[in-house]
């Protein structure tokens, strides 16, 4: 009978005991995946119950921690090349990436601002900017932003009219922010970052064909610990994560487009 009863008090433990908890997947993203990704990892912890750790950066940055051992399980770039560069060097796993979003490149100004709708000439730069103001962009030699409006620039024939009045960010939230608190007059974004910023406003597109179009590549590290970067890869190639993107303004260009 004792030994009955310490059985039954045994199982009892163990039924108690807490469930150990489910290992942190990381993901290392471009910044202005920030508020769509933090929004699908919500929803991907409630329904797995792992959870999921961000750090937002320039793609160029990221890529080159990954690059010097920090430990992502994922990484999401905002273009090809940066994806590139990790698997030149076998650095992303084999199979898993997916060009999985699409963005459009715009011209942003305050909220507040009475600029006229972009005509992408130089008249209407040289108005838009007065003779002291600054276009806010990324880097243009390794953040993506700043390399697609250099390419746009430079196709539409704006480039030496521009460049010497570029404000150079170290990712493309940093350069949203300069525009939105009002140091900046204008600023070369994409649209889903116009899209979270209540204090911008978009007044101009860039034609599709000025710039390489803009492409997200996501895929799995080579060094991934656990499955939880590639069970979150596959939940934002599902139909559940599509609205977090969209609703950000993306287009959905991957598997999750027909998901």
């Amino acid at each position: 009978m004792r030994r009955t009863r310490a059985l039954w008090a045994a199982c009892l433990m163990l039924l108690a005991a807490p469930a150990a908890a489910a290992e942190p997947t990381t993901v290392f993203a471009a910044a202005s995946l920030k508020n769509a990704l933090d929004e699908a990892g919500k929803a991907f912890t409630a329904e797995s119950g792992v959870p999921v750790r961000a750090s937002y950066a320039a793609s160029s940055a990221l890529a080159r921690q990954i690059e010097q051992g920090a430990p992502a399980d994922l990484f999401a770039s905002a273009d090809l090349e940066w994806m590139d560069y990790l698997a030149a060097r076998k650095l992303i796993r084999p199979g898993t990436r997916v060009n999985l979003l699409g963005n459009r490149l715009v011209v942003v100004a305050p909220k507040d601002a009475t600029v006229a709708e972009a005509a992408f000439t130089p008249e209407w730069f040289a108005r838009a900017l007065g003779p002291d103001g600054r276009l806010a962009t990324g880097e243009v030699n390794s953040v993506p932003i700043g390399k697609y409006a250099k390419a746009a620039f430079e196709t539409l024939g704006l480039w030496a009219q521009v460049q010497p009045r570029l404000a150079q960010a170290d990712n493309v939230r940093a350069a949203l922010a300069l525009v939105s608190r009002g140091e900046a007059p204008l600023g070369v974004v994409y649209e889903s970052d116009a899209k979270s910023d209540p204090g911008v406003r978009v007044v101009g597109v860039f034609p599709a064909d000025s710039h390489p179009p803009v492409i997200y590549p996501f895929a799995v590290t080579a060094e991934a610990k656990g499955e939880g970067g590639q069970r979150f890869l596959a939940y934002l190639r599902s139909k559940a994560a599509r609205r977090f993107f969209e609703a950000q303004g993306f287009t959905v260009i991957g598997e999750g487009a027909s998901q």
